[in-house]
């Protein structure tokens, strides 16, 4: 896709968060919008920078990463297309406190601080559709953070491996294979696991049949039995 051909505006409307509004909205929220082709690997801004937008995901995926004063780098979240950060940190007025980089070739549509200012003061109900979205994160975060607390690191990869089926629509008997978005040790670093150990839990689980693994697709031959497997 060329960036010159991209419609913001149509783009816009299919966003939870600008979904209600008019094509006048639109067309001057589309004025403080900017698309950005982003390579492998590129940095899309850094700790302490300042932050006066926020971000969607068009094609591809974003890291979001905090580096210790070790060196050593956490995953926070990864960002999968049609999905927005930084967008909460933007009305605070500080600078950012995460790193961002493209896992893959992206393109990223970036959105002013001044255009959301001047919407929200044109009609307030704006900015509570901004506060739901913001929330929906937010309570996603707290979810993953208390998986991280409360669940083992067994635990933690095959909720990954089922992240998208409900545990009572595991008893179908279907074969399907999750194919991994990013490195092993990138998602080992989201689940707060070390890549030795999300490795092993792996083969682990391939050794119990459960699953079958080539590369990064993960064949998942028996979802009943994956998703009790460990549970006391």
């Amino acid at each position: 896709m060329e960036i010159g051909e991209f419609n913001i505006p149509r783009f816009l409307a299919v966003l939870p968060l600008f979904s209600d509004l008019s094509p006048a909205e639109l067309s001057r929220v589309a004025q403080g919008c900017q698309v950005r082709r982003l390579a492998r690997g590129e940095t899309i801004f850094r700790y302490g920078e300042p932050c006066e937008e926020f971000h969607v995901v068009v094609m591809g995926q974003v890291k979001l990463f905090a580096i210790s004063p070790a060196g050593q780098e956490k995953v926070i979240e990864l960002v999968a297309p049609g999905h927005s950060f930084a967008e909460a940190l933007m009305f605070t007025g500080k600078p950012y406190i995460l790193n961002a980089q493209a896992l893959v070739n992206s393109l990223l549509l970036t959105v002013s601080k001044h255009v959301m200012l001047v919407e929200i003061e044109r009609d307030p109900r704006f900015s509570l559709k901004m506060l739901a979205g913001i929330s929906r994160r937010l309570h996603g975060l707290v979810h993953d953070i208390e998986s991280g607390a409360l669940h083992s690191g067994m635990q933690r990869v095959i909720g990954y491996l089922l992240r998208e089926r409900q545990v009572e629509d595991c008893s179908t008997g279907e074969v399907y294979t999750v194919s991994l978005p990013v490195s092993k040790a990138t998602i080992a670093s989201r689940l707060s696991l070390t890549p030795e150990y999300f490795s092993k839990v792996l083969h682990e689980l391939e050794a119990e049949k459960l699953i079958e693994i080539d590369k990064r697709d993960i064949r998942i031959i028996d979802a009943q039995r994956l998703a009790h497997y460990g549970v006391q």
